[in-house]
């Protein structure tokens, strides 16, 4: 396979992809205005956190998958891959310590006041009596939103600190995030507001798009201790960032924040934010996910998803249907010979049924399997009779679903 590596990862990581005979363009100086001219021959595009367009996507003519070097994956055209049959995967889990280590950094920095002692340092200036006032955070309440993997470690983590860990609770949550929740020892509260309000630190650990854009807004500052510190290390358009400037304005809200709205689409370059430069603001430059342990674990975990891809098995898609579709499954057992699928197929061509899903599992022995195909169109008991007299169809059953 020809794969494209529009961001940068070490070179041993690559290595093992030539190995096995791939050819690995890297060039993390494209942009995302570069890659539609770079696209063409490409099987598989990488990126860590430069932009995949519908324009890119249009004019590749063999990419079949995009791997996000990471969790997040908004910064790809999801659907416009999904509508091009273009699988966009991404690597999650493997730097949730490192931006859960960032987090726990920006607060002691924004509590110990060290980015401005540090520089006051440096300019000559000892100021022993100024920078001697600080709250300390044992005792402190630590209100988490967002209880992903980087949720929980930054919970982990601020327990070890001596502090009770709030997160907000949840129907629908699965069992073993519920059973780590317990063992960490997080209080549950009813909703996000009674969080908000209890909380002396509130630490931002939730994905971007339209569902969170401006969660932090002015009504939620509102209900924030005067005082209190935010912790945003998820995305920069989760922060309504006026909001934020006229909270610290009026009532000393502080922050630690690694990421902004409008960051420079490269990894240098001119940046100009009035919330950056706010005295309340320790900041850093979205670097959560930068430490050595973390790149490598997301690096063998990008070359494990292109592994699974190209053994037909695609890993952490995130667009592709999660639920069945379609109006019916058929159920057929048959024996394991040639031309037994083409055959129901062609019966399902003809009856105009349009095959969505399938998948075909062989029995141990190989002599038998069972093929589930999930179809849109109406599935009559007559075709089901008729997929049934097929050779070798040992049984076929049909399930169907409420549209």
């Amino acid at each position: 396979m020809k794969i494209l590596f529009a961001d940068a990862l070490p070179e041993a990581y690559i290595d093992l992809l030539r190995e096995r005979g791939d050819e690995c363009v890297v060039a993390p100086e494209l942009g995302a205005d570069d890659i539609p001219d770079a696209i063409e021959g490409v099987d598989v595009l990488v990126v860590r956190s430069t932009k995949v367009t519908a324009e890119a996507i249009d004019r590749s003519d063999r990419l079949g998958l995009i791997v996000r070097s990471g969790a997040g994956t908004n910064t790809i055209d999801c659907q416009a891959a999904a509508d091009a049959g273009i699988y966009v995967c991404n690597v999650p889990g493997t730097n949730s310590v490192a931006v859960a280590e960032l987090a726990l950094g920006l607060l002691l920095a924004v509590d110990r006041h060290i980015d401005s002692a540090s520089s006051d340092l440096k300019a000559g200036t000892w100021n022993k009596k100024g920078y001697s006032k600080a709250d300390g955070l044992m005792g402190k309440t630590f209100g988490v939103i967002g209880v992903g993997e980087i949720g929980l470690a930054a919970a982990e983590r601020a327990r070890s600190f001596g502090m009770t860990v709030l997160a907000e609770r949840k129907a629908d949550r699965r069992p073993d995030v519920e059973a780590r929740i317990r063992s960490i020892g997080i209080r549950l509260v009813e909703d996000l507001d009674t969080l908000v309000a209890e909380s002396d630190i509130v630490s931002i650990h939730v994905p971007g798009g339209a569902a969170t854009e401006n969660l932090v807004d002015a009504s939620f500052l509102d209900l924030m201790k005067p005082g209190a510190i935010l912790l945003n290390t998820s995305r920069g358009e989760v922060v309504d960032e006026d909001a934020l400037i006229a909270a610290m304005d009026d009532k000393g809200i502080r922050a630690g924040l690694d990421v902004f709205r409008n960051e420079p689409g490269s990894g240098t370059g001119e940046f100009s934010s009035a919330l950056a430069a706010h005295p309340n603001v320790v900041g850093t430059h979205h670097i959560g996910a930068s430490t050595q342990q973390a790149q490598d674990a997301t690096s063998a975990g990008t070359v494990d998803v292109i592994e699974a891809y190209r053994a037909g098995d695609p890993s952490n898609c995130v667009n592709v249907a999660r639920t069945r579709v379609g109006s019916a499954t058929i159920t057929i057992r048959h024996f394991d010979r040639v031309g037994v699928l083409a055959a129901v197929l062609e019966v399902l061509r003809r009856e105009n049924i349009n095959v969505q899903t399938m998948e075909n599992k062989v029995f141990q022995g190989s002599n038998a399997a069972m093929g589930i195909i999930d179809v849109a169109g109406e599935v009559t008991e007559d075709l089901t009779r008729e997929l049934a007299a097929l050779d070798n169809v040992i049984q076929v059953q049909t399930t169907t679903r409420d549209q």
